[in-house]
C-alpha cells in the first residue's frame, strides 16, 4: 500500500511539474486539473482607480471530476461600494475535447462556460462576470505546450443580465462583451527536474483584451506575472494588469494587481 501511495505522488507531481508553465495567472489554459481532486484558491485583487484604492476577495473551490471535466465555484465579496460586502457568486466549467500529446509538448482545446450573479450597480460598459455583472458566458481556449514554453489563447463571448433595480440613469448599460486573450508562460526552475517537492518557479506575460460589439469600444490589458509552486500542491501568484490600450472608460480592472494562494488536494473524490 505504502509504495502504491508513493508511486501515485510521483505521477502526481510529474504531471504537475510538467505542466505548471500552463497555470496562468489571469487566464485558464485548455488543460484541465488531475481526475479526482479539489483545489481551494484565495484571490485577493486590489484596484488603483479613481477615486481612489478598492479591494476584492474571491473565494473560490475547483473539482477535477475526470481528465475532461473541471468545475469551479467562486464567492466575490469587495469594498467597491463603500463597505465591504458579498456582491455575488459564479460557476464555472471547463471541457477539453481535443488532446494531441508528443513527446514534452501537447495541445488541448476546450470548451468553457460560466453562469454568475452579482449585486453590484452598474457604472462601466465593461462587462466583469467574477465580481461586477451578472451574466452567462462561453467560449473556447487552444493551449500548445512546447517543452519550458506554454501558449494559450481564449476567444469568448459575454451576455450581462439586465436588471433595472441596479442601472444607474445616465451610465453605461452594457450587454454583450467579446473577450480574447493570449498568454505565454515559461518554467524558469528547476533547470532539470529530479523529483516532485522541486520548487518551481515560473515568468507568464498575457495580453487581455475585449470589445464591446454594441458601441465598438474595446481595451487591451498587458499583464506580466510570476508563479511559485511548493511541493507539487501549493501555488502562489502574483501578477499587474495595466492597460496598453483602448478607449473603453470607467472600468475597474485597468489598473490591477492580483495576489493568490492555491491549495491542491489530489484522489480525494471518489
Amino acid at each position: 500500500m505504502r509504495r502504491i501511495l508513493v508511486l501515485a505522488l510521483m505521477v502526481i507531481g510529474a504531471y504537475t511539474n510538467g505542466f505548471t508553465q500552463e497555470l496562468y495567472v489571469f487566464t485558464e489554459p485548455a488543460s484541465n486539473m488531475p481526475t479526482k481532486s479539489i483545489g481551494v484558491r484565495l484571490t485577493n485583487e486590489g484596484m488603483f482607480n479613481n477615486p481612489g484604492f478598492v479591494s476584492r476577495t474571491i473565494p473560490e473551490v475547483m473539482i477535477g471530476f475526470n481528465k475532461n471535466l473541471m468545475m469551479h465555484l467562486q464567492g466575490f465579496m469587495s469594498d467597491m461600494d463603500g463597505k465591504y460586502r458579498l456582491e455575488g457568486g459564479s460557476l464555472y466549467a471547463k471541457y477539453r475535447f481535443l488532446s494531441l500529446d508528443e513527446a514534452q509538448s501537447h495541445f488541448r482545446a476546450s470548451a468553457f462556460g460560466r453562469v454568475s450573479t452579482s449585486k453590484r450597480p452598474t457604472y462601466t460598459r465593461d462587462i466583469n462576470l467574477e465580481g461586477d455583472n451578472s451574466g452567462l458566458q462561453g467560449g473556447l481556449v487552444f493551449t500548445q505546450l512546447l517543452h519550458k514554453l506554454a501558449l494559450s489563447s481564449t476567444l469568448g463571448y459575454a451576455h450581462a443580465f439586465e436588471n433595472s433595480e441596479r442601472q444607474i440613469t445616465g451610465m453605461p448599460q452594457p450587454k454583450n462583451m467579446l473577450s480574447y486573450s493570449l498568454s505565454s508562460g515559461y518554467l524558469v526552475l528547476p533547470v532539470v527536474y529530479k523529483d516532485y517537492k522541486q520548487p518551481n518557479f515560473n515568468v507568464y506575460l498575457e495580453l487581455l483584451g475585449k470589445t464591446d460589439p454594441g458601441s465598438g469600444q474595446s481595451y487591451l490589458d498587458i499583464a506580466p506575472a510570476i508563479q511559485v509552486i511548493l511541493n507539487s500542491t501549493t501555488r502562489i501568484d502574483f501578477g499587474y494588469r495595466f492597460q496598453a490600450a483602448g478607449n473603453m472608460d470607467n472600468r475597474y480592472t485597468k489598473n490591477m494587481y492580483l495576489l493568490r494562494a492555491e491549495f491542491n488536494f489530489f484522489n480525494v473524490l471518489k
